[in-house]
C-alpha cells in the first residue's frame, strides 16, 4: 500500500513532503479563486485534522494505516485507484500560460528545474490544468516526466505518492541558480541542451566572423502586430543587409509551430525586436548569439533587463539594448511635450502595474532613427568576431 495524498491546490516553493515517514506535516493551501496561499492544513500520524474539510482543503496522509475511526476529526481513508508512484511535483497551471514568456519563466523552466534529479520518473499534478497548453509543451513534458499529468481539479480518482514537492522551484526569470561547488545539476545549460535535442536545433554555436570571408550572419527581427510595433523595420533591414547581415523577419504568435520556429531561430546568429514575450525565443539561439533588445521609453529599463538582459549570461549569449529616445516614441506624437508621460514615467509606475502597462507597453510604437542604430547593429557584428 503507497501512501495516500488527496490533493487540491497545492502551491509552494519546490518544498519536499516525504509522506512515507510517520511525522506531522505542514501544507500550504492554494485557493484558485484568490490565487494566494489560504489556509495551513495539517495532517498528523493519527490523521487528526486541525480545521474542517471543503473543496480547497490539501489532504497529505502517511501510510502507517489504511483507515482510522469515524468521529470526531477522524476519516476513513479511502482506496487508491489512481496513480501510484514514489515521486509527484504538484504545481498550477493557470496565471500567465496564455503568454510565452510565462510560459517559460513561471512554468517551463522552473519545472525543468524543480524535476531534474527525478530523472523523467515522476508524476505531475496540475492545478488550473489547462489542456491547449500541455498540447502545446507536449513534446518538452514528455522529456520531463515519463507519465501523464493529472487535472487534479477534475480527478476522481485517489492517486498514492511517497514523496510530494508542493509547487515549483522558482529562482529568476528565466534564470536556474546552481548551487556553489556542486557540479551535476539543472542549469539554463543542461536546459538549452535539452530544448536542442527536443526540437532538433542542429546549431550549439552561432557563427564566427572572420575578416574578408564573405559570410553574412543572420539576423532575425521579431515583428510585432498589435503593441509596440517597429513602424520602420523595412528600413532597418535595408540598414542590416548594407552592413553585412542576411535579414529574417518573423512573428512569434500562439499558433506558431514552435519546433519550426524555434529551428528558424536557432538558424539565426543575433535576434532583436522590442521588449516583449517574443524576445523568449532566444532559448533557442546557439551559443555566442546576440540578443539585442528595444527597450521602449517610460523607464522600463529594470524589468527589461531582469526579463532578458540578466538571463543572456546563464545561456551563453552576448546582450546589447537600445534604449528607445522620445522622439522615436509614438508617444512624442500623443503627448505635449511638457506631459508626466514624457517628463516624468516614475509617475505612472507608482500608479501601478495596470497604469504603467497601459500607457507604455499597450500603446507605444517605434520608429527608431537609422543612423543611431546603426551602431547597435556594428557592434553586434563585433561580437560575432570574438
Amino acid at each position: 500500500m503507497h501512501p495516500l495524498s488527496t490533493l487540491n491546490h497545492v502551491v509552494g516553493i519546490g518544498v519536499d513532503l516525504d509522506l512515507s515517514e510517520n511525522a506531522a506535516e505542514d501544507v500550504i493551501n492554494y485557493d484558485r479563486r484568490t490565487k494566494s496561499p489560504e489556509k495551513i492544513v495539517r495532517i498528523d500520524s493519527n490523521f487528526q485534522t486541525s480545521t474542517g474539510t471543503d473543496e480547497n482543503i490539501v489532504l497529505i496522509m502517511n501510510k502507517s494505516a489504511n483507515s482510522h475511526q469515524t468521529g470526531g476529526n477522524y476519516t476513513k481513508l479511502p482506496v487508491s485507484t489512481g496513480e501510484t508512484g514514489e515521486n509527484v511535483i504538484s504545481h498550477p497551471q493557470g496565471g500567465f500560460s496564455r503568454n510565452y514568456f510565462h510560459d517559460f519563466a513561471d512554468l517551463i523552466t522552473p519545472l525543468y528545474s524543480t524535476s531534474y534529479r527525478f530523472k523523467r520518473d515522476v508524476h505531475f499534478i496540475a492545478s488550473d490544468y489547462k489542456s491547449f497548453w500541455v498540447a502545446k509543451f507536449q513534446g518538452l513534458l514528455d522529456k520531463l516526466t515519463m507519465h501523464g499529468i493529472v487535472d487534479i481539479d477534475q480527478e476522481k480518482q485517489v492517486h498514492c505518492y511517497v514523496k510530494l514537492v508542493a509547487g515549483l522551484i522558482f529562482h529568476q526569470e528565466l534564470r536556474i541558480r546552481q548551487v556553489p561547488g556542486q557540479s551535476g545539476g539543472p542549469s539554463m545549460e543542461t536546459f538549452r541542451q535539452l530544448l536542442r535535442k527536443t526540437f532538433s536545433l542542429e546549431r550549439e554555436n552561432a557563427i564566427r566572423l572572420k575578416a574578408r570571408d564573405g559570410t553574412r550572419p543572420r539576423l532575425m527581427v521579431i515583428t510585432r502586430k498589435r503593441t509596440r510595433i517597429l513602424t520602420n523595420e523595412d528600413e532597418i533591414s535595408i540598414l542590416a543587409r548594407k552592413l553585412g547581415y542576411e535579414v529574417v523577419l518573423a512573428e512569434a504568435t500562439l499558433s506558431s509551430n514552435m519546433s519550426r520556429f524555434a529551428q528558424v531561430v536557432n538558424s539565426c546568429d543575433v535576434l532583436m525586436g522590442i521588449h516583449g514575450a517574443g524576445l523568449t525565443n532566444m532559448v533557442f539561439l546557439p551559443d555566442n548569439a546576440v540578443l539585442i533588445q528595444l527597450v521602449p521609453l517610460g523607464g522600463i529599463d529594470g524589468f527589461a533587463k531582469l526579463d532578458f538582459g540578466n538571463p543572456s549570461g546563464d545561456m551563453k549569449i552576448k546582450y546589447l539594448d537600445y534604449k528607445i529616445g522620445e522622439k522615436e516614441s509614438s508617444l512624442s506624437d500623443t503627448y505635449p511635450k511638457d506631459h508626466p508621460v514624457l517628463r516624468d514615467p516614475l509617475s505612472f509606475h507608482r500608479k501601478g502595474w495596470d497604469s504603467l502597462k497601459t500607457v507604455y507597453l499597450d500603446n507605444q510604437n517605434v520608429t527608431i532613427d537609422v543612423h543611431r542604430f546603426k551602431s547597435t547593429l556594428a557592434k553586434a557584428l563585433k561580437l560575432l568576431r570574438h
